[in-house]
Formats: structure tokens, C-alpha cells, sequence
């Protein structure tokens, strides 16, 4: 499994989170590929190495030869829907976007989808989005962790005017999430890059025991005297203190499963209609669940009901509460934490007579114990090629098998 942690004591933007993938080896041209695929018109992809602060990283410029026009939601939403990138890609993107509508919505007292986009709907937004979100996919990354994010200080000029830093957007936005001002006179963490965070890191705080094996770093725009703009991002796998895998005694690699607290939420329901629990499930796990399960279970007076059951990380807890507040007819929850052991576990990509499946492969002591293909590509293929779906998941089985053994 790998883990990307983006070290954000210099903030973090759409562009400096693009530009931190390609400087840790995200390949230029597999991510122009992707990006192709969403229907924007005109623009240029410039990529540059640059110094900030005397420290070198990768900057990212989207060049639109023409006006913008101002976009709802629903028009970007529809332009990402309309792309052919991975479900997961336009997921999570269009999840980044609904964050910032939300946020805007609730400061203009308007419904998120009357909401009008004026810089995160440009174009090189919507680049940089769905960018980080087909670069993290394309690395294979499977867990995102960041630091608390530095905002910075001051004022910046904005479509509404001269605003305190964080923007107002950005501080909705950042709600309930670790932040702090180092005193720099500049705004560090844009909308776009506040939003990216929240939606798609799983948890924050310091950086995690990991076997670092890439470093990047992203540029922002502005070469700050005396502070790095710059957001870095290791990327690598997590490692158990003080097992073999840690290089602690100087012995060999030990991939032995892992051990993790997680947080268990839990709720009896027997009043709800059943076509409500496919949507929770659907919010639960955009919202940073690690797993969500409804198990039938027999309640009083001899009703038949539900347990809905959560799992995610603790300090995700709070926040799905309230989704299950909010989205079942529960009046109480259990909460309580559990020990969790998970195998060691990464995305490969095999090629097979159908095209490309990734496949997560779980091991113990270095020894497979699991393959199993992603069942959205498998899915995919099998729609466009017109063939069995077990065909294409056995494909994909044997092209591991076949790529491992060489």
C-alpha cells in the first residue's frame, strides 16, 4: 500500500499539489494523456523547474488563450462526468468540487448548486483537480496523509474584493481540520488546495513511521524572501516501529501485517426505507469511512432492522456521526474503538488482451496471499469490449501471475 504524506508548512494550492506528483515521479506525459480526456478546449500544459527560496521544485502553469465563462457546479460536474477518466478520478474530483460549492454556498446564503464559480471555475482549476486526482491514482497511492496546513497572513484581491487571509471559502473550507498561521505576509492555502486536502486526505497530523522511496516538491507562483514556497510530498510505504521493515538491528525487510486503531460507529435502525441506505454508504465512504456494512438483525417488538456499521480513522469519527445523524433515522450511535490488522498491501497494473487492470495484492512475510483485480476497471473493460465480466477479472488474475513469475 502505498502513502503519500504532503508536508503543507508552506501551504498548499492546485497547482503546487500538481507540481509535487510530477517532481516525485508522476510521468508528464501519462498524466497529458488523461488530462486530454476532459473536454476544456485550448489551453497549454507548461512545466518548469524553478527556485523558491533557493530550494528547487517543480512548477505548473495553465496558459488559456481565451475568457473563461463563470461556471455552476452542475456545468463542471458535467464537463468531468462527461470526460473518459477512471470512475475513481471523476469521484474524486467532482467530490473536490462539491466541497468548494458547498463552502461558497453556505457564505452567499445560496444553495450550493446556484452557486457560480469565478477562479476555481477556470480552466486551470479544473486541470489542476482533476489532475491530482488522476496523479494519485496513476501512483498508485492508497492513502493520503497531510500536516496541519499553514495559511499564512495578510489580504489578497479576490472576485468579492480585498479579503483577510485564509479566504473566507478557504476557512469553511478548512473546518475542523488542523491549521495555524507561521506570520507570512502572503495567502498559502488557496479554495482549490484546502479543498483538495480535506476531500482527499484520510487523516492529519505529524508524518507517519513510512520507507520513504520519493520526495517532491510543487511550486507556488510567488518566490516568498526568506520562505520556500514549496509543498512537499514523501511518498512511499508504512512501516511498523521497531519491526525488521524499519531497519532497526540492520535486519531484512519484514512485511508482516500491520496493526492500526480505528474507530467503530454503529446503529440499530428498523424504520427506514432500504432506498436510502445505498446513498449513506455512497456518503459515508466519500467522507473517509474505511468500510460500511448494514447487517440484518432482529430488534423489539420483533422487528427486522439494520446495524449499520462504520468503520474509519479515529479522527474521522465526529464527522460521520453526523452523517449518520443526518442521513438515517437513528436517535443513537455506539462508538468505540477497535484494534484493526491489515496485510501489507499495493496496486499493480497488468496488461491483458482487454487493456490495462490494476490489481491490489496483499501480502504476509512477503508471501502473496491475495490478488484481486479492481473491480471498476474489470467492469469498464468488460462493458467496452463486450465480454463476460469473469473474463476479464480471470485475465487479469493470470497477467499478474504471469508479470510476477518473470
Amino acid at each position: 500500500m502505498k502513502t503519500a504524506y504532503l508536508d503543507c508548512s508552506s501551504g498548499v494550492s492546485g497547482d503546487m499539489f500538481l507540481g509535487a506528483l510530477l517532481d516525485a515521479g508522476l510521468p508528464a506525459e501519462r498524466l497529458r494523456a488523461e488530462l486530454r480526456k476532459i473536454p476544456l478546449g485550448d489551453y497549454e500544459f507548461k512545466q518548469s523547474r524553478v527556485l523558491r527560496a533557493g530550494l528547487a521544485g517543480t512548477r505548473v502553469e495553465i496558459v488559456v488563450p481565451e475568457k473563461q465563462p463563470e461556471r455552476h457546479l452542475r456545468d463542471i460536474e458535467q464537463l468531468i462526468e462527461g470526460s473518459a477518466l477512471t470512475k475513481t478520478a471523476k469521484e474524486r474530483a467532482i467530490e473536490v468540487f462539491g466541497r468548494i460549492a458547498e463552502a461558497e454556498g453556505k457564505l452567499h446564503d445560496k444553495p450550493a448548486a446556484k452557486v457560480h464559480f469565478h477562479e476555481v471555475g477556470a480552466v486551470d482549476a479544473i486541470i489542476d483537480v482533476a489532475g491530482a486526482c488522476a496523479g494519485l491514482e496513476l501512483l498508485e497511492v492508497s492513502e493520503l496523509v497531510s500536516s496541519p496546513l499553514n495559511v499564512g497572513g495578510g489580504r489578497v484581491e479576490a472576485a468579492h474584493g480585498s479579503l483577510p487571509v485564509p479566504a473566507p471559502a478557504t476557512a469553511e473550507l478548512l473546518r475542523d481540520i488542523p491549521i495555524y498561521s507561521s506570520g507570512v505576509d502572503a495567502e498559502l492555502v488557496t479554495p482549490t488546495g484546502a479543498a483538495l486536502v480535506v476531500a482527499l486526505a484520510r487523516s492529519f497530523g505529524p508524518l507517519p513511521p513510512m520507507k520513504v522511496e520519493r520526495i517532491g516538491y510543487g511550486a507556488g507562483a510567488r518566490d516568498l524572501r526568506g520562505h520556500p514556497n514549496l509543498l512537499r510530498l514523501f511518498l512511499g510505504r508504512r512501516i511498523e516501529l521497531g519491526s525488521q521493515e524499519s531497519g532497526v538491528g540492520g535486519e531484512a525487510a519484514n512485511s508482516d501485517a500491520g496493526e492500526e486503531i480505528v474507530s467503530v460507529l454503529e446503529a440499530n435502525v428498523d424504520d427506514m426505507s432500504p432506498q436510502l441506505y445505498g446513498y449513506l454508504v455512497e456518503r459515508a465512504l466519500a467522507a473517509g469511512a474505511l468500510d460500511v456494512t448494514c447487517s440484518s438483525i432482529q430488534m423489539k417488538k420483533n422487528r427486522p432492522g439494520l446495524e449499520v456499521s462504520i468503520l474509519c480513522p479515529p479522527e474521522r469519527s465526529d464527522a460521520l456521526a453526523q452523517l449518520l445523524f443526518d442521513e438515517t433515522t437513528t436517535i443513537g450511535l455506539r462508538i468505540y474503538e477497535a484494534r484493526r490488522k491489515v496485510l501489507d498491501r499495493e496496486l499493480v497494473t497488468v496488461e491483458t488482451r482487454y487493456g490495462a487492470v490494476r490489481v491490489k495484492v496483499a501480502r504476509r512475510d512477503g508471501r502473496v496471499l491475495n490478488v484481486a483485480p479492481e473491480y471498476e476497471d474489470c467492469q469498464r473493460l468488460a462493458a467496452e469490449k463486450s465480454v463476460p465480466l469473469k473474463e476479464v477479472i480471470l485475465a487479469a488474475q493470470l497477467a499478474y501471475r504471469e508479470q510476477a513469475s518473470k
